[in-house]
């Protein structure tokens, strides 16, 4: 739980309004069960840092302004479960500029000495927690271009999870072929 002096942090992709609009319409469809992600919570975690000291926050803003990576098309395809009884969408194929985001996030804060997740990163989007059914296969293809990353603090307030944006850093737009 986290206090006034420490913060529930992750990095993140946000999911655009318009498209997370679409992937809750599909999503209640679907009726995946169990409790729905918010539309405005829903993002693709980079990195879980959890509770960490308030007074870390201006190195982790420094840190995060030191991440060069390209922009890249992000697409989401594939239905699965995760853990117990997560409900998610994933990439059929995660875009090479992804995984290297996640990992130089991963490099710098292990550098900090922020111990992330030891599981190899496996970039995807919850839908619903505590889906009573498994899930895999195909889905309805939602993507977007991402164009930046976010720092979010995690709260637990009266009206259920809230994120808020501590931060946020542009990705590069890819250079033009030759």
């Amino acid at each position: 739980m986290a206090t006034e002096d420490t913060l529930r942090l992750f990095f993140a992709l946000p999911c655009p309004p318009e498209q997370a609009a679409a992937i809750c319409s599909w999503r209640d469809r679907h009726a995946l069960g169990g409790r729905p992600v918010a539309l405005e919570n829903l993002h693709l975690t980079l990195a879980f840092l959890g509770a960490q000291p308030a007074a870390r926050l201006d190195a982790l803003r420094h840190l995060a302004t030191g991440v060069t990576s390209d922009s890249f098309e992000l697409t989401l395809n594939r239905l699965i479960t995760l853990g117990k009884g997560f409900a998610c969408l994933a990439p059929g194929e995660a875009p090479p500029a992804l995984l290297q985001l996640a990992g130089s996030l991963a490099e710098r804060l292990g550098a900090l000495g922020i111990v992330l997740d030891s599981r190899p990163y496996l970039p995807h989007m919850t839908l619903a927690r505590q889906a009573p059914t498994q899930a895999h296969g195909a889905a309805a293809t939602f993507g977007w271009k991402a164009e930046r990353f976010v720092l979010y603090r995690s709260q637990n307030t009266a009206d259920g999870v809230r994120y808020s944006e501590l931060g946020s850093w542009p990705l590069r737009s890819a250079a033009a072929p030759d």
